[in-house]
């Protein structure tokens, strides 16, 4: 649809345009009148990801297209543009999109510019080893209300090779290459050239990371291997090893420590490590070197994490999963006339009031305000006075809060309050964790609670029968083990 069609179709309607399609982004989208307000999402992917079941789907208990939700539908009239927002002119109420149908990084993790270098998958042979991305066309897009809900990039901390050589999980891309890497050194390990050692690295698999996401990947990757891998790779299962390496000295931070404990032991009693404490100093391609078999053809499929604790280790995999970093584009949004945006010190998202608009800091001193027409929530926005959790959970009732107020056009009758509906995990083998109004669940029974809430929150009822008959298909016959 060109700028003027779009103009033409109005009907006289406020223009909201919302950036990114995340859970603030897709959920404030699908909730707004669209009788009342022409609803316009510009997003780098046409489609929203149920994040939760990306470590189901990097696994094969569930297929991509479980976690996934398309932007345009017919339920509703939100008008699509495949985008990045480059700029933003707050005084004549414009932004600047650069079109991304053909970007070569959709679907996947960012961890910086994404038209810098060693930002898209190299490709093998002389001559290929760093590819730049082009930049996409412009074109300009009018605005008469703005919600920033762009999310946050995948944080490195910039330890040398992990950019170039990590596994992310934050997109369905993400996940789709983690299932076939991992496949890939199962393959690669029967093979009856690769020797014992190669065959010890390629099954040792990393994850980097104590948090939920790291948590229920391990335990997804544990279940594959006992109840599908075991079966189909029997001489290989000596040789496999999870471990979960994280700095802080506790895994699973948000829970108590009852709860952690559980989790650890559990993990111990399956056979996968947890290695708290413990600081990654690089990650690259190749076998250590002190390995035997450093020059093998086989060990170009394997990666070497140094460890200042332990020196370095051979693995197949590495998953990073250590956090978020402030995206691009609300790292670089200023302001205007005077003004500049205000954002927190610490992480660099944009500070809001209680009604979720964006917060003014005046150039020449101390005068604050806020933007009448600019909102910000998810990832990238923090309330100003609060501390609350990056979370699906977060940004999920602040879209919900804000649609609701803006439909009946009271936004200044009450501030957005923020209801803890508490925190789950799944740590496998049927079973998980949960903490929810003061009360924790552990083992089988929390594991039920874990699968029905995602069920139950999963957008559409298209996803969820199909979510229940993939859970049911697999338990009887076992996990697509199929690479494509």
């Amino acid at each position: 649809m060109s700028i003027v069609e779009l103009d033409r179709s109005r009907n006289g309607a406020q223009r909201i345009v919302i950036l990114g399609s995340g859970w603030a982004g897709y959920t404030l989208s699908r909730n707004l009148d669209h009788r009342k307000y022409q609803v316009v999402v510009v997003s780098p992917r046409s489609y929203f990801v149920f994040t939760p079941l990306l470590a189901s789907t990097s696994v094969g208990t569930l297929e991509f297209r479980n976690a996934l939700e398309p932007v345009r539908s017919r339920r509703n009239k939100t008008e699509f543009f495949q985008g990045w927002a480059d700029g933003v002119d707050f005084a004549t109420k414009n932004l600047r999109i650069e079109e991304a149908v053909h970007d070569p990084q959709q679907g996947m993790a960012l961890t910086g510019d994404r038209h810098g270098r060693a930002e898209v998958p190299k490709k093998e042979g002389p001559g290929h080893e760093v590819e730049q991305i082009q930049k996409g066309q412009m074109f300009d897009l009018s605005w008469d209300r703005l919600v920033v809900a762009v999310g946050c990039y995948s944080q490195t901390f910039g330890t040398p090779g992990v950019k170039e050589n990590a596994f992310f999980l934050k997109d369905v891309g993400d996940a789709r290459r983690i299932r076939n890497k991992m496949l890939a050194c199962f393959e690669t390990a029967n093979l009856p050239t690769t020797s014992e050692e190669i065959k010890k690295a390629l099954l040792n698999f990393a994850v980097v990371g104590g948090g939920p996401t790291g948590i229920e990947f391990s335990a997804e990757l544990h279940d594959l291997i006992k109840e599908d891998m075991a079966r189909l790779y029997p001489d290989l299962i000596k040789y496999h090893k999870i471990t979960v390496y994280d700095v802080a000295p506790q895994i699973l931070s948000m829970f108590d420590q009852k709860l952690g404990k559980y989790a650890i032991d559990t993990f111990r009693r399956e056979g996968i490590d947890v290695k708290t404490s413990h600081h990654i100093e690089s990650l690259r391609k190749g076998l250590p070197e002190s390995s035997q078999d450093k020059d093998a053809a086989d060990a170009a499929s394997c990666f070497t994490i140094k460890l200042k604790e332990e020196g370095e280790v051979g693995v197949g995999l590495c998953v990073w999963s250590t956090g978020l970093m402030m995206n691009p584009f609300v790292q670089k949004t200023i302001g205007g006339m005077g003004w500049k945006i205000q954002k927190n010190e610490k992480s660099g998202a944009i500070m809001t009031d209680d009604r979720l608009r964006a917060l003014l800091d005046a150039e020449s001193g101390s005068q604050k305000a806020a933007m009448k027409d600019v909102f910000a929530l998810g990832d990238c926005a923090m309330i100003e006075g609060t501390n609350l959790p990056a979370t699906a959970q977060v940004a999920n009732q602040k879209a919900l809060w804000l649609a609701k107020r803006l439909n009946k056009g009271d936004l200044d009758t009450r501030p957005f309050t923020f209801r803890d509906l508490g925190v789950m995990a799944y740590i496998g083998n049927w079973k998980a964790i949960m903490r929810s109004q003061g009360q924790d669940i552990s083992g089988t029974a929390a594991w039920v609670v874990w699968r029905g809430a995602y069920l139950a929150k999963s957008v559409s009822w298209r996803n969820r029968i199909l979510i229940a008959v993939y859970w049911m298909v697999n338990f009887l016959f076992g996990r697509d083990i199929s690479r494509f």
